[in-house]
């Protein structure tokens, strides 16, 4: 079949990755008559991405119309699928969510999933969330939304809770089992496993070859590859995209792996986040910095990576690959979109509330990563039960940050930001209460222009 429906693209003009989306969309041939609506606040970001789309549908002689436009309900009428991938504030907001928190001695490598900078980016999202979701209730109000904005927890649970159909996607799950596959020297397509949890904290509850369970194996090799004060040299270097599947050990995955072999260790799973972000997530590897060079030889910084990007390089070298090879990536999101409308069944990982205990063990209001089929029915999550109990008990103390900066943003209640900070595990062990309070005053003055009215720091 042939479908031609409209895919809208909000953050459209944003580093490579919406540009990768697109030919992982027009690398289904059902795909390859739509239209493609890409939506952004910058004009001119929004305009490269549009003018790469352009050529390389031409290049391969697609009927796909690319459509551009800065008008959000002009992007969201009439769309089927709505695909985020924007950052409010972009780099220079980032740019507090890490050092305010570094003053305070808050080391965060990423700071975009739980802790201080997890939060802030989703609260300077919020406003931004809440005008698609009145646009998209009366302009689309049956499409199916795709979130790629992180921190991925807190905003897909605030999309669903403003009525909007969503699954969040993260490459986390691919990414991790293809390491674990390629350390074990197994050929992936031979590989089964079974991953659940919540974003960066899912845990691959089996991994297998056949008939043969891989994990002794796995903790055997790990063990011997990455104890705690061993670096590995001649690592490749990464640049934070991600959504190619890597071919060898990396300074982001694989090569320095001592936190997550040790969260293996010590809870018996190992979890689907780089050791670089599951050291943020927990209160264990981060409390000095001769700790964290200890567990993480060679720094990993992702807001470095990201104010260095050479943006439009980045795009033509992009455009220059799928000119020549086009192919879907590691990303789930085509998949969604192709099964939806053609009903060839896939299964992916999404991100979606814990309605009618899909995790039984996990609170109701979390929003939880498991595989979810994917048809004509559209995404279907699958009930996985109880995990682990210590494993459940793990995703908690990340649960209770998520669903009181969710519960703030949906409140108004601005006690609740300071909650989800005093909250987050690695925050709690290293500051006083009153020396938490102090940060979170100072990150609500530094975002205040972007923060919804009753969050801001003098609301009354």
């Amino acid at each position: 079949m042939s479908y031609s429906g409209k895919i809208t693209i909000i953050g459209a003009g944003g580093f490579v990755f919406p540009f990768r989306l697109i030919g992982d969309l027009v690398s289904f041939p059902a795909l390859r008559s739509s239209t493609l609506c890409l939506m952004d606040v910058d004009a001119d970001r929004l305009s490269r991405t549009a003018t790469a789309a352009r050529e390389l549908v031409a290049h391969h002689g697609f009927d796909a119309d690319v459509v551009e436009t800065t008008d959000r309900r002009e992007a969201l009428r009439g769309a089927d699928f709505v695909i985020i991938t924007f950052q409010v504030g972009g780099v220079e907001s980032y740019r507090h969510d890490v050092e305010i928190p570094r003053r305070y001695g808050i080391d965060q490598p990423v700071g975009d999933t739980v802790g201080p900078g997890g939060v802030f980016r989703f609260l300077r999202s919020v406003e931004a969330y809440t005008a698609i979701a009145a646009d998209a209730r009366e302009l689309c109000p049956d499409a199916q939304f795709i979130n790629y904005a992180n921190p991925m927890a807190m905003a897909t649970a605030f999309l669903n809770a403003q009525g909007l159909n969503t699954v969040g996607l993260c490459h986390s799950v691919q990414g991790t089992t293809r390491m674990l596959a390629r350390t074990l020297d197994v050929p992936y397509d031979e590989v089964s496993y079974l991953s659940a949890g919540i974003n960066h904290q899912a845990w691959i509850l089996e991994f297998r070859r056949g008939d043969e369970d891989l994990y002794p194996r796995l903790r055997e090799t790990m063990r011997a590859r990455h104890l705690r004060g061993r670096g590995a040299a001649g690592l490749a270097s990464d640049d934070g995209d991600h959504s190619e599947a890597a071919e060898a050990a990396s300074t982001y995955e694989g090569g320095n792996e001592q936190v997550r072999t040790t969260i293996m260790d010590a809870f018996g799973y190992f979890q689907t986040e780089s050791s670089h972000h599951a050291s943020e997530y927990l209160p264990y590897f981060r409390k000095n910095p001769e700790l964290v060079r200890e567990y993480i030889p060679q720094r990993w910084d992702y807001y470095e990576i990201c104010a260095s990007h050479d943006e439009q390089g980045d795009i033509d070298e992009q455009l220059a690959k799928l000119k020549e090879h086009l192919a879907p990536s590691v990303e789930y999101g085509a998949s969604i979109v192709n099964s939806s409308v053609t009903g060839v069944p896939s299964v992916v990982y999404g991100n979606v509330p814990n309605r009618a205990g899909i995790i039984s063990n996990l609170p109701a209001d979390a929003c939880v990563e498991v595989p979810c089929l994917v048809d004509a029915n559209g995404v279907q999550p699958t009930a996985v039960g109880a995990l682990p109990p210590q494993l459940a008990a793990v995703n908690r103390t990340n649960i209770g940050v998520q669903t009181l900066a969710v519960r703030a943003a949906l409140s108004g209640n601005r006690e609740h930001v300071y909650h989800a900070v005093m909250l987050d595990p690695l925050t709690g062990a290293l500051l006083t209460v009153d020396q938490i309070q102090q940060m979170t005053d100072e990150l609500l003055t530094a975002h205040a222009d972007l923060l919804p009215a009753a969050l801001k720091p003098d609301a009354a």
